[in-house]
């Protein structure tokens, strides 16, 4: 099951997305032209639980670590990313992605902390994304491509996708926890609950865009 589009237009160009999505993948053409391949550049760039540096969480956040790492961020960043950039504006899109990121990175630093492996990649920042997404837009219906013997596109609520997601990062986290892992599973779960708590502040703010937008009609 793999998003491919949402049906649930915007009003402005989604610039602060297309940077974002721009730099992740200019950023790892550049990873993957470095003498030793990606190791390079995550070695020094990516963010080591054990040994932080702050830079690192914000240069962290535009690495990843194959193809499918950074194919699987970037759908999700252009599907959800631009309607929660229309809500907020392209400034505070950039601070509340920014800020998502960091808080996901924090979170997968202290569950941790004496981890030696470097961490890398925007889900944490597209996961706040995620949990804007379902509080801002539950009903809007998300296509997915899934295999039943044949490929299949699905539309369904967007509740009921992210909800799913999240139960599975939740899952993946006990899993990880017995068994290790090399997904930042933590990431993805503080990244989420950031993206709503924020979202949730913003629209207590701003009743009257609340009534106008309608996002749990």
């Amino acid at each position: 099951m793999f998003p491919i589009g949402d049906e649930n237009p915007t009003t402005r160009t989604p610039y602060v997305t297309y940077v974002i999505l721009g730099s992740c993948i200019l950023i790892f053409l550049w990873q993957i032209s470095l003498p030793k391949d990606l190791f390079m550049g995550i070695k020094n760039f990516g963010l080591v639980p054990s040994d932080v540096y702050l830079y690192k969480i914000i240069s962290s956040m535009f690495l990843h670590g194959s193809w499918m790492h950074l194919i699987g961020n970037m759908a999700y960043l252009w599907i959800f990313g631009n309607n929660i950039e229309d809500y907020l504006g392209h400034i505070k899109f950039l601070i509340f992605y920014l800020f998502c990121g960091v808080c996901a990175t924090l979170l997968h630093v202290f569950s941790d902390v004496n981890s030696t492996i470097p961490v890398v990649g925007a889900s944490g920042a597209i996961s706040g994304i995620l949990g804007a997404y379902l509080l801002l837009y539950p009903k809007a219906k998300v296509r997915l491509l899934v295999w039943f013997g044949i490929v299949t596109i699905l539309r369904v609520k967007a509740s009921i996708v992210l909800i799913f997601w999240f139960a599975y990062q939740f899952l993946s986290v006990l899993k990880s926890t017995s068994q290790g892992g090399g997904v930042a599973w933590w990431a993805h779960i503080g990244g989420f609950i950031a993206g709503i708590l924020v979202i949730f502040l913003f629209r207590k703010k701003n009743k009257s865009n609340l009534v106008e937008k309608g996002p749990w009609e």
